[in-house]
């Protein structure tokens, strides 16, 4: 398992330039999100119930496809991702945060030596490994797709990551319902894809895995789908269109899955900057989304930037310790 080249958000000169409007002293919280295909670490300030990263970055380790091939991660795998969690806790430290929340989600739920991970992190970083639920996973992302408020509507925030799929819906009114599938865009590409680029064949095998696997989806009436993580944002990346209004509908998602069918995954990368390994997953990704918009009988999507990492910040400043334990109220909202 080869690390690919970490991607970075250029953060602000200061603590100083992320101070809330209010003036008040700012609280730095951090969380790292260990996903099926990227690392991703997260520092923000919080203020006002609203986030300014101080650092955002991730790296492409691909734990996933490493705990699929072979049940576990094993020496090699842990001391990489080890050294990359080390490296965050002192980047989230030296910004001021007092820690770093470490989010193990589908690879190390499913990985053989998930205790051995898990113990070789804490050790080396001095920071807890949180190993969430489906449920928890989905809460958290609903957190940081919210900002606390309320939904005036029933919204179903989906995250298709790599080697899973988190749903939730929120309704104005009860508690939230989250559904994780075993269901990504590495798993997909994994079972299906031996070419590149995908052939016609392969894709088309791809969509009836995922519609059939979706058809398992929580059922919902959705007023609005909002989708969440890396495979929604790169594919966005591919249409400028899509660029300008951050809305995935069929036809972008047919016509991305055409220049994904035309080009091998190192030119896609170059031609639509994003990264070379995601860029051979990504047509697993069009097909599970795809698969959602005709589940919900929707026309569309709204991709928003927010998720996982910064619901973890939010729900440990607003949850405090107990956090884990209030997930379900925080997901449904705290603002008035």
């Amino acid at each position: 398992m080869r690390a690919a080249p970490p991607s970075t958000t250029r953060r602000p000169e200061s603590i100083a330039d992320a101070r809330p409007a209010t003036g008040a002293q700012p609280r730095i919280g951090a969380s790292v999100d260990l996903g099926a295909n990227s690392v991703h670490l997260l520092v923000a300030v919080v203020g006002d119930h609203r986030l300014e990263p101080l650092d955002d970055e991730s790296v492409f380790l691909g734990l996933g496809s490493a705990v699929a091939g072979r049940g576990y991660l094993g020496r090699a795998a842990r001391a990489e991702l080890t050294a990359s969690l080390v490296r965050y806790a002192d980047i989230a430290r030296m910004l001021g945060a007092t820690d770093a929340t470490f989010l193990g989600t589908e690879p190390i739920r499913r990985a053989a030596d998930a205790s051995r991970i898990v113990h070789d992190i804490t050790t080396a970083t001095g920071a807890q490994v949180h190993v969430l639920s489906h449920e928890e996973e989905a809460f958290l992302t609903i957190i940081g797709v919210t900002d606390g408020r309320p939904v005036t509507q029933q919204t179903l925030v989906i995250d298709v990551g790599g080697g899973s799929s988190e749903f939730c819906v929120v309704d104005t009114s009860g508690r939230p319902r989250a559904v994780g599938m075993r269901l990504g865009s590495a798993r997909l590409t994994d079972a299906f894809v031996q070419h590149d680029p995908a052939t016609a064949s392969e894709l088309e095998a791809m969509r009836r895995a995922a519609k059939q696997a979706v058809g398992a989806a929580p059922e919902a009436t959705p007023g609005e789908i909002v989708a969440v993580g890396g495979t929604a944002s790169n594919l966005i990346k591919m249409l400028p269109a899509a660029i300008l209004d951050g809305m995935l509908t069929r036809d972008r998602i047919a016509e991305v899955q055409a220049i994904l069918g035309s080009e091998p995954a190192a030119l896609a990368a170059e031609r639509h900057l994003i990264n070379p390994l995601r860029a051979r997953i990504l047509p697993a990704g069009g097909a599970i989304m795809e698969a959602i918009l005709e589940r919900y009988g929707a026309g569309s999507m709204r991709v928003v930037e927010t998720g996982i990492r910064e619901g973890a910040i939010l729900a440990v400043v607003h949850g405090g310790r107990a956090w884990r334990d209030r997930l379900a109220d925080l997901a449904h909202g705290w603002r008035t």
